[in-house]
């Protein structure tokens, strides 16, 4: 009983500090280690008779733990570490360990949100806590030794629940109190946290063909865990930061989280991302769904970690293209605030033509059974020129086209394609066919340029130069959405023809 172990607070939590029997007015804060957890309307610090009380799921999810929620015996069971926290709602007596506590108040559920008693704790549970009254803040300091919970992989399965709102990864918007939590997990090397220069750095994020893909250099362990209330994905990559080139074309907002959208992918309504713990350094993603969907991890130790939402957890894991499809990546060129490409005579940016092409290439790609493919990028973000690169050989891809807009004088006009190894010679003549029967503008041939995306590739590869942004002309089709579609038709029937699907 001496030491009841870092669980305790969870229930003690903080103090039962002055209040007005009421739940708290106005908008209440949490920061853990210095960190503000984001809190909705609905999952508001309450202090009610005398107790400050906080949302379970934001300690939970914010320190790592995994919750098994009962709901016939409205009973919760917290593990971490080994050690075992149970409790029940509307009762003040918890067990840590099999050890009997007295909580100060009772765990109680308002609305669909599970809150548990705030108060301070005593040396032995670890957590340094505080409330300020005034400014309605409790102020969370884990110790050095346990922040950040994992500090390897979790294999096998946890099952839980938890219940509440958002924290700056974990899910938005109200949730169900019942659900069910599975978590898996993968090593892509072995190997142990450490300093800063021993870390795993996240380079690209993206979302393509019902995958989350992060190209990563390093090694990193992952743990994914699905959980219910509402339905997500969160994947913990431990080891891990995001590298400079990766913050530099898509910096995280001043609460620390980036937000990728998702479109066209039923499944999924958004993918969130953050650092999620400095130590170990851990980066959190988290996918929200539109409903409960299995997935299958895939971290073979190659740069790339992969979240498949196209197979189940039951089945052997394969990688895109292991299907028998024919893979092909294609690449948005430029990107994010470091890399907005050429500006258009009219002060468009290149990255928001590319993308749109390419967002049309894949809505199109996903109706073709025999192709499966990868974007470099799915939103505006940067992905290096290396990433690009990394991402098509480290899977193998069979073909690689990278989508640009061109820019010159104001009179240039037209399509080009270019590549640079001689084994890219079939594949560009072949885009660059289609390229100019879809754009309707000048033939400016196939050419051969030492192009770092076509050259370091191991996979035939080009780069097709749509149009001149500079050109007023060309501009105002290649931001018109027909003419787009036109363009991502023409790559499409291209693809299709050189790997003989037609």
């Amino acid at each position: 009983m001496k030491k009841l172990g870092f669980l305790a607070f969870l229930f003690f939590f903080l103090l039962a500090f002055p209040g007005q029997g009421q739940a708290a007015s106005g908008a209440t804060h949490i920061k853990l280690d210095g960190r503000e957890i984001k809190l909705t309307k609905d999952s508001q610090v309450q202090e009610i008779s005398g107790s400050v009380l906080v949302p379970l799921r934001v300690i939970v999810e914010e320190l790592g733990y995994n919750v098994n929620w009962d709901s016939k015996t409205k009973k919760i069971s917290i593990e971490q570490g080994g050690n075992t926290l149970d409790l029940t709602l509307n009762k003040k007596t918890a067990h840590v360990n099999g050890a009997k506590i007295i909580m100060p108040a009772a765990p109680l559920l308002k609305g669909n949100i599970t809150y548990v008693p705030l108060r301070f704790v005593s040396e032995q549970t670890g957590l340094k806590v505080l409330w300020d009254n005034k400014l309605k803040t409790a102020f969370l300091t884990s110790p050095d030794s346990e922040s950040g919970s994992d500090t390897g992989s979790n294999s096998g399965t946890t099952a839980g629940n938890v219940s509440g709102n958002s924290t700056p990864v974990p899910a938005p918007g109200g949730s169900s109190d019942t659900g069910t939590s599975s978590g898996s997990a993968g090593n892509g090397a072995s190997g142990t946290t450490g300093g800063q220069s021993q870390l795993a750095s996240i380079n690209g994020i993206s979302f393509s063909d019902n995958r989350l893909i992060v190209a990563i250099d390093g090694t990193t362990i992952t743990k994914v865990s699905k959980l219910t209330g509402p339905d997500r994905i969160v994947v913990d990559l431990t080891n891990t930061k995001f590298s400079d080139s990766f913050l530099s074309g898509q910096p995280l907002n001043s609460a620390g989280q980036g937000l990728l959208p998702v479109t066209g992918f039923p499944d999924v309504k958004q993918v969130r991302y953050s650092l999620f713990s400095s130590n170990p350094s851990t980066v959190r993603l988290v996918l929200d769904l539109n409903y409960s969907k299995g997935y299958q991890l895939l971290n073979a130790g190659d740069g790339l970690v992969i979240v498949d939402l196209n197979q189940d957890s039951s089945g052997p894991a394969t990688s895109p293209g292991g299907n028998g499809k024919k893979l092909v990546v294609i690449d948005a060129g430029h990107g994010g605030q470091k890399d907005p490409g050429a500006i258009s005579i009219t002060g468009k940016y290149e990255k928001t033509f590319t993308l749109a092409v390419v967002l049309k290439v894949q809505e199109l790609l996903k109706k073709e059974p025999d192709i499966d493919f990868v974007l470099t990028r799915s939103d505006d973000t940067y992905p290096t020129l290396s990433d690009r690169v990394k991402i098509a050989n480290d899977l193998n891809a069979d073909l690689f086209v990278s989508v640009h807009g061109n820019s010159a004088v104001a009179t240039a006009t037209g399509s080009e394609t270019y590549y640079t190894r001689p084994d890219s010679i079939e594949l560009a003549n072949v885009m660059h066919k289609y390229l100019v029967e879809a754009t309707g503008l000048p033939d400016r041939k196939v050419r051969q340029k030492s192009l770092q995306v076509t050259r370091e590739t191991k996979m035939p590869a080009v780069l097709l130069e749509v149009g001149y942004l500079s050109n007023k002309n060309d501009e105002a089709l290649m931001y018109d959405d027909a003419f787009q579609e036109r363009v991502a038709e023409g790559i499409v029937a291209g693809i299709k023809e050189y790997l003989g699907l037609q």
